[in-house]
């Protein structure tokens, strides 16, 4: 399938999504909101990968959502009749709540997604970065927390997330600054992984990762995927309780005995994958 902006390629059970809006730093258009949750949905209920890397092409990540199109959503409102401005607030939240499950699907997918950044990761590209399980960044890739610079607060997923990437203080100053965070910065408080010199070396280090994730057995990365936020969002008691109710039902015996008897023997372990999704009731 074809995609406004985005390209997808599937391979050794990696999908690799790239955002291919160069000419136009990769920014956000309407299509992106539709197609980034349609194409994650695909890959993950069909089973067709066990690990996501999401990249762009060009010389920046992204610039984030498209200003022609936030200004088009502006006029609309502006010129719509007397009845419709009298519920643009629950228009507007519930548009913003779309804008936000297109990133949270990152989050909630049972894959792990990996993001590979380089140049500039603006504004909503923010939110979608701090989506995902890890960031890895070229040396010359920054972050910006730009919606203050335009008057407005960042609402897409940026500071439920980023504060518990990084120290409250640095979120606070990069959302009421609108500063540049460089890619070293970030790798010293916490926000990547790790940083590399070009795109290239990037791209390679971040698949070779992929590919270590990807020859794990799937059931157990998506359990510790689950735990790993459930354990965020809630206290150690509790998070220490789901670990045991999911063990209880999801702990296989026979993935471990696999995985222990690859290791032995130094072969690639033949686990079971997670199973599909049905789209229309989601259902197993």
């Amino acid at each position: 399938m074809s995609y406004q902006c985005f390209d997808v390629t599937i391979k050794d059970r990696i999908a690799h999504i790239k955002l291919n809006r160069p000419d136009k730093r990769n920014s956000m258009i309407p299509d992106f909101w539709d197609e980034l949750p349609e194409i994650i949905s695909d890959i993950d209920n069909e089973v067709k990968a066990r690990v996501i890397v999401i990249s762009s092409i060009g010389p920046h990540f992204s610039s984030g959502m498209d200003v022609a199109t936030f200004a088009q959503s502006i006029q609309r409102e502006a010129s719509a009749g007397h009845h419709a401005q009298r519920v643009r607030g629950e228009a507007f939240y519930r548009n913003v709540a779309r804008l936000q499950n297109t990133f949270s699907c990152l989050e909630d997918c049972r894959l792990p997604v990996l993001a590979a950044i380089q140049g500039g990761c603006i504004g909503g590209a923010v939110d979608m970065t701090t989506a995902c399980d890890m960031r890895y960044a070229t040396e010359d890739a920054f972050f910006t927390i730009f919606e203050v610079n335009i008057g407005m607060t960042a609402d897409v997923g940026t500071f439920p997330r980023l504060v518990k990437l990084i120290p409250e203080g640095i979120v606070r100053e990069l959302a009421y600054t609108g500063r540049r965070i460089s890619a070293t910065e970030a790798k010293e408080v916490g926000l990547v992984n790790a940083v590399f010199p070009d795109q290239q070396t990037l791209l390679d280090k971040v698949m070779a990762i992929a590919a270590d994730i990807a020859s794990k057995a799937p059931l157990a990365v998506y359990g510790s995927k689950r735990m790993i936020n459930y354990s965020r969002d809630h206290t150690t008691a509790d998070g220490l309780d789901y670990v045991r109710t999911w063990n209880a039902s999801m702990l296989q015996r026979d993935e471990i005995a696999e995985a222990m008897t690859a290791n032995k023997e130094q072969r690639a372990g033949d686990f079971a994958e997670l199973p599909k999704i049905s789209r229309k009731s989601g259902e197993i």
